[in-house]
């Protein structure tokens, strides 16, 4: 598609962006309206699956098909994806009890992994490397803006209607989408009959799904050394060892295990990987600290987000705009890591006397950051390997980043959970006399967590004697600075994290960033072709 005119591809990018913003906002609008919807539904114990089953469904489809558009196109992939987003969007919306929900967001993961891994590949089929940066950096704004509004659009909406249009009210525009790939997506003729490597492919699910629950469920539904989670560990592991003796045999490898060699495609990956794990940490865990550290209410924490997600917006377009101006990408990268790291610093040095000032500052130095690394992880491994491998390759580096997103936060939520559980022991043991005995006992403030539910602390206040107010206020005081040094060593975590990340891309090869899709050797056949010709 390289050929085409260029308001023709800017045509096309505009549909895929549609496609885009509207699998992005119907994934971010979910998170504030979920209580809700368990409320009216049932189902707390099982309120994690809504997002670990959409997680897994995106990282599984995502990836294969990444390989199956590298030889059938892009475009019947990413109009299907559209089509079972559009389907699980509505199912949910119908869901009765927490059980379909599931089952219904999981189809909702299978459109989006589709749609995720096309889309960022298509922008490849479309532009030379050197021109992707820009492109690459306004599909980052995608997400950044979908990361802004869809939250506080979820809470609006059930706070005005009923919960059910979470899911319903962006259909028309996934029809929209729908439309214009369809009509304005250049069909690409397949290669031909080649084999697909289903074996490969079912070895892969049997890999990724066991890791991403070990991941999930470490540190909150099971402890780390629990047999659930060392067999769920060993079982990826054995898993990935047949994969790698498969995928050396296979005709057509799901993954051609070949692109590991290429220090590139690796380092960027596992560079990835590292930032999802800083990235999500972040977002995750932030909201702890200002709702529950300094008492602010979950709308305001919403605004006080976004800061970040803006700031995010406004260094991916402008970093997309400076590669394609420049065709240097690797020191984007390096700044961009450094001052994520230098924000997630300042997070880790936050207590209970910090700013709102201060926070939205940190907030602000992790986006800026995030959106100038953002767009040159997936660009360095487009351009490092052939363009008939462009698909796989999409599809690794995206699952590298949501991989550690899932690890970063189950790792930092242990950390946090550790440190916590310390100090509350050592709080229990300084605490003397009858009194503080009785409020130590109270289920409600046994976890500094319950911070995070202002209605519940209110609750407990209630039924507290007035001459025992002063220790009340005094305990809970104990247990805003606990979960302030918790969340410290988590953010600290992160920092190390970030710090491996950077030091690894400082190693990272840059090469020039080709000005056509063709190989060196593509180009001159077609060169010996036009001479044999004339």
């Amino acid at each position: 598609m390289e050929h085409l005119e260029y308001k023709q591809k800017v045509t096309i990018m505009i549909a895929i962006m549609a496609a885009m913003l509207f699998a992005a906002l119907n994934q971010t609008i979910v998170g504030t309206a979920l209580p809700v919807i368990v409320a009216d539904i049932g189902g707390m114990d099982y309120f994690s699956w809504v997002f670990t089953i959409y997680m897994l469904t995106t990282s599984i489809t995502a990836i294969l098909v990444g390989k199956l558009s590298d030889t059938y196109g892009r475009k019947p992939f990413i109009l299907t994806g559209i089509g079972i987003f559009i389907l699980g969007s509505f199912l949910s919306g119908t869901s009765v009890n927490i059980y379909q929900l599931i089952i219904y967001r999981g189809l909702q993961g299978f459109g989006g992994g589709m749609i995720m891994s096309t889309s960022f590949t298509a922008i490849g089929d479309l532009f030379p490397p050197r021109e992707r940066g820009r492109w690459q950096g306004m599909m980052s704004s995608v997400f950044g803006l979908a990361s802004v509004f869809g939250p506080t659009l979820g809470g609006y909406i059930v706070d005005t209607w009923q919960w059910n249009w979470v899911f319903w009210v962006f259909l028309p525009f996934g029809l929209v989408a729908f439309t214009m790939i369809w009509k304005m997506f250049p069909n690409v003729k397949s290669a031909g009959k080649t084999s697909v490597d289903y074996v490969g492919a079912v070895i892969l699910a049997l890999t990724i799904v066991p890791l991403l629950l070990a991941f999930s469920w470490a540190g909150k539904t099971f402890a780390w050394d629990s047999m659930m989670i060392i067999g769920l560990f060993v079982w990826s592991s054995i898993a990935l060892v047949i994969f790698i003796f498969a995928e050396t045999r296979a005709e057509n490898p799901i993954i051609p295990l070949h692109l590991f060699r290429n220090s590139i495609f690796t380092i960027s990956n596992v560079g990835g990987l590292l930032m999802g794990m800083g990235m999500f940490g972040a977002i995750m865990y932030m909201p702890f600290f200002v709702q529950g550290v300094l008492g602010i209410s979950a709308t305001r924490t919403g605004f006080v987000m976004m800061s970040m997600m803006l700031s995010m917006v406004v260094t991916s377009t402008i970093g997309g705009q400076l590669i394609t101006k420049t065709g240097r990408y690797k020191i984007f990268a390096l700044m961009g890591l450094t001052i994520m790291g230098l924000g997630m610093f300042s997070m880790s040095r936050m207590s209970i006397d910090t700013t709102l000032f201060g926070v939205i500052r940190n907030l602000v130095m992790v986006g800026l950051g995030l959106g100038l690394t953002f767009p040159v992880l997936t660009l360095t491994v487009q351009n490092a390997v052939d363009h008939k491998y462009l698909g796989v390759a999409t599809s690794a580096s995206q699952f590298f980043r949501q991989a550690g997103g899932t690890i970063g936060v189950s790792i930092m939520g242990s950390i946090m959970n550790l440190i916590m559980a310390d100090e509350m022991k050592e709080m229990m043991a300084k605490a003397t006399g009858g009194a503080a005995s009785k409020l130590q006992n109270m289920g409600a403030l046994k976890d500094p967590q319950v911070l995070m539910d202002p209605d519940k602390i209110a609750g407990v206040k209630e039924k507290v004697p007035a001459d025992m107010l002063p220790l009340f206020n005094q305990i809970i005081q104990s247990m805003r600075e606990i979960l302030s040094t918790s969340l410290s060593g988590a953010f600290l975590f992160g920092v190390f994290v970030l710090g491996v990340a950077l030091i690894l891309i400082s190693f990272l090869k840059e090469i020039p960033l080709r000005l056509t899709n063709q190989t060196e050797e593509q180009s001159e056949e077609n060169v010996e072709a036009k001479s044999v010709s004339s």
